[in-house]
């Protein structure tokens, strides 16, 4: 007789795993690979695998890249976010999973993939100042936030006492990957991230765009997740924003929410760390 645990720890994967993957091209989760880019157990490989950590991470940061007017404007201008935003995401998450856990030959594939359609993507803002995907000084905005709000979300949800080499390792390990897309400056320790983050928050610009993007990030709910799920990582990826950032973008901190969705999403990562078994 099938054990009923087992069976509903499967389904709870398959749920999530068709969340993140294309199933229906046949798209399989990447498998993690001993010759990777950075070895088992290492700070960026516990980071990139806490589910709830990366969501709510991931969200905070592409909230706060689409600030940077020319990341906004490249979205806007070469992207079909607005009907495919949970592609674009998938698309985004596949990303980070290829080049944290797979072959290192298969990241570095994904590298260069990157790399030729940034490459292409360029134009002019409403202003008519020109930008280009691969101004290393753009992707290093991508880049701090991103490393910022995934490390946020770890130790937010998982791991609050990570220590500070652990830290500063995190920093150094995604170093590599920002540094093959060609971004520049690129931290390698968290005072250094955090300096980087105070120099680029200069270019960032309010707009009424960036705001339509971020209204669509926080509602639109990815086929397959259950109902309530995506207002509870957006409340807590609000909540994790600087307060200025939420200014710009008009959100309200949530208040009567927040403790609600900061228990909801610890029982959800918690219950995804025991699907996936996780220690």
């Amino acid at each position: 007789m099938p054990d009923p645990i087992e069976s509903l720890r499967l389904k709870l994967v398959d749920q999530v795993r068709g969340v993140f993957n294309d199933t229906s091209s046949g798209q399989k989760p990447v498998p993690p690979s001993d010759e990777a880019l950075f070895a088992r157990d290492t700070p960026i490989r516990m980071v990139h695998a806490d589910l709830v950590g990366m969501m709510t991470g991931g969200i905070r940061g592409l909230l706060l890249q689409m600030l940077h007017p020319h990341a906004l404007q490249g979205v806007l201008d070469h992207s079909n976010f607005r009907e495919d935003m949970h592609g674009r995401l998938r698309r985004t998450a596949r990303f980070i999973a290829v080049t944290t856990f797979g072959h290192r030959d298969e990241a570095m594939k994904a590298i260069d993939r990157v790399n030729r359609i940034h490459a292409k993507v360029g134009g002019t803002l409403p202003d008519g100042t020109p930008y280009q995907a691969d101004n290393p000084r753009t992707l290093a905005w991508v880049h701090v936030v991103e490393a910022q709000s995934f490390l946020a979300g770890y130790l937010r949800h998982v791991r609050p006492d990570m220590p500070n080499a652990q830290m500063d390792e995190y920093y150094r390990q995604f170093a590599i990957i920002a540094r093959a897309l060609g971004a520049d400056p690129v931290p390698e320790t968290r005072n250094e991230a955090d300096a980087i983050f105070r120099e680029l928050r200069t270019d960032l610009r309010a707009s009424p765009e960036a705001r339509e993007v971020a209204q669509l990030v926080l509602t639109q709910r990815p086929p397959g997740t259950p109902p309530g799920v995506q207002a509870m990582l957006g409340a807590e990826a609000v909540s994790m924003l600087p307060d200025w950032a939420r200014g710009m973008l008009r959100l309200q901190r949530p208040r009567l929410t927040a403790l609600p969705a900061r228990a909801a999403t610890w029982g959800v990562g918690r219950t995804l760390r025991w699907a996936f078994k996780q220690n």
